[in-house]
Parts: structure tokens; sequence; C-alpha cells
């Protein structure tokens, strides 16, 4: 296993995290078949979305990988009036990650990060560890309190 940038970061911050990983399908990158390949609970796997406000900018949104993100709720979480999911091809400038790999831990810039509150329900989540096949394990108040996030209903229905 390759330690990443993320892990190294929380290992600095001492958060306690174990690690996972699994063979990448280049043909099948979503989370719910990287949750399978685990034989975990797709609920407890986040996938990290990046999108852009029309007023503030950026913002980071971490959902249950078989969830969709709902954009309203989204902009009105983040105080703005629309928002929409950045290009992916803009992922990599703009985070350090690939699709498939991005991390809520250690992008290049900081940015404001929302958690979808179904995380709490959980005593640990999966998230990518910066690299495609790899994930962090770790509980979702760590993960909030190093990235500065905040908990809140951010699927559709």
């Amino acid at each position: 296993m390759t330690i990443t940038n993320a892990m190294r970061l929380l290992k600095q911050a001492g958060i306690e995290f174990d690690t996972s990983e699994y063979e990448v399908d280049e043909s099948d990158l979503s989370g719910v078949h990287a949750a399978e390949m685990l034989g975990i609970d797709p609920d407890c796997m986040f996938k990290t979305l990046v999108a852009r406000g029309d007023r503030k900018g950026l913002s980071v949104f971490c959902i249950p990988v078989a969830e969709e993100l709902d954009l309203k709720k989204c902009a009105a979480v983040t105080g703005d009036k629309k928002i929409e999911m950045i290009h992916v091809k803009e992922l990599l400038g703009l985070t350090g990650y690939v699709r498939g790999g991005c991390s809520p831990v250690g992008m290049k810039k900081k940015y404001p990060t929302w958690i979808d509150e179904t995380a709490t329900l959980f005593d640990r989540i999966y998230v990518s560890a910066g690299q495609r096949g790899q994930q962090l394990i770790l509980s979702p108040d760590d993960l909030a309190r190093y990235t500065d996030a905040a908990f809140a209903d951010l699927t559709r229905l």
C-alpha cells in the first residue's frame, strides 16, 4: 500500500485511522462498486465532490457513495444562490486529486467542507485516501474536526 499525503497529514495531526485497499476497475470508478469490492455497506462509504457557488466559490461535500448531491441544499448551507459541480477536468488542478481518488484530506487549498449528516450514524466511515483503490477509515467527528467541516443534509430524497 502506498502511503498517501492524506495519510501522512492525518498521522501528523495524531488522528487515528485505518486503511483499506481494493483493486481498481477502470471501467467502473463508482463508489458503490468500490464498496462492493471491499464488502462494506455503501452507506458508510463517502465520496468527495467539489462544487462552485456563485457567491462563495469552491466548496467540498462528502456524501454516501450511493446518493446524489442536492445542489439546492448545498447552496443553502454555503450561502450561495446557485451552485454547480466543477468539471472533472478541473479537479486535479484545484484539489491535487483525480476522479475516483479525491479525498477531503490534503487538498491543494483548504475549501469550506460539509459532510452529510448520515455520517454521524456510524462510528467510522470510509473516504478516499487520495488515490484510487485506497480508503481511509476514521471517525466522522475526527474527519470533521480535521477538515473544519460541518454536518448537514446534503442529498436528494
